[in-house]
């Protein structure tokens, strides 16, 4: 099984889609994607399908749904599985590999963190499932099995860390390599074309925030390694869709400054602290004035990191 959340909702059974058309069974399919191999109860389902006040029918109807996904995943299933020249089971996870092994994670550590070798069925083990094994009824939930294959936020989350730890060794090309190594897994807002209820819309935030950390992390690698020009027209849209962000901020002041632009610079400055007045009543931080003041004060090449 191939699952994607991180941009438009993509679920995968020997390379067949099994992602319903309709809107409620799509959710329930989106939330499981969330949890893929993970119990979702039936209460967290009934909350996202129908909110705080659901129909007294809201149990039928998600098993009907849960039908239908059924009912998807087994015409997946009697698919033929796509084979390489040599007869082996081509699922894609081979490539995924490759793509860990360019961002400079290396493909030997994904076993057990949602990436493996596929084969038939739903990806792994060499037997073939049915539709209510791979989508399992369990003790008060449901359970989405992906046999091993592909899930792309465990993916994203295994890069990202990666890349954490490079940062806290110093490792800044590394660093900068595995984050953008996780951040090109992303192809959209994540799930979208999926009309999120709250357990979904809590989950999609958490994802956002984690990638806008992880963007972050990169952009601090990037300007470790000197490469502030190249940063300039990513920092210019970041800092207009992200207009309270301080850390963006701050880092296109430094990128400025250090390209000989303090002018624009404090300017950055200026703009941010008017948002935050206005909106919020609330005055720049700390570190961002003491970034402020050194721009004011030193020359671009000894413009400090923003804390």
């Amino acid at each position: 099984m191939e699952i994607e959340v991180l941009g438009w909702l993509a679920v995968r059974v020997n390379g067949v889609s099994v992602v319903p058309t309709a809107p409620k069974p799509r959710r329930v399919l989106g939330l499981l994607a969330l949890h893929p191999d993970q119990v979702v109860p039936v209460s967290a389902l009934v909350e996202e399908l129908w909110g705080a006040l659901p129909p007294r029918s809201a149990r039928t109807t998600l098993q009907t749904y849960v039908l239908q996904l059924r009912e998807l995943i087994g015409t997946a299933l009697a698919a033929p599985v796509p084979r390489r020249p040599d007869g082996t089971a081509d699922t894609g996870t081979d490539a995924d590999a490759r793509d860990a092994a360019d961002a400079g994670d290396g493909a030997g550590d994904t076993a057990g963190d949602g990436v493996g070798a596929g084969g038939d069925g739903v990806g792994g083990g060499g037997g073939r499932l049915g539709a209510k094994d791979v989508l399992a009824t369990v003790a008060g939930g449901y359970l989405l099995r992906t046999g091993g294959g592909t899930v792309d936020h465990r993916e994203f989350e295994r890069r990202a860390g990666s890349g954490y730890r490079a940062m806290d060794a110093e490792d800044y090309a590394g660093a900068a390599r595995r984050l953008a190594g996780a951040l090109c897994l992303w192809n959209g807002p994540a799930l979208s074309g999926v009309q999120a209820g709250s357990q979904i819309g809590m989950e999609t935030r958490r994802l956002e925030e984690a990638r806008l950390c992880a963007l972050a992390q990169r952009i601090d690698a990037d300007l470790h390694l000197g490469r502030h020009r190249e940063l300039l027209p990513e920092l210019t849209v970041l800092v207009s869709r992200h207009r309270m962000h301080e850390s963006l901020h701050g880092q296109f002041m430094v990128a400025l400054h250090r390209a000989g632009r303090r002018g624009e610079a404090l300017d950055v400055y200026q703009r941010l602290r008017a948002t935050l007045v206005t909106e919020l009543g609330l005055e720049p931080s700390a570190p961002l004035g003491r970034l402020q003041r050194s721009i004011l004060a030193t020359r671009p090449d000894h413009t400090p990191l923003p804390a």
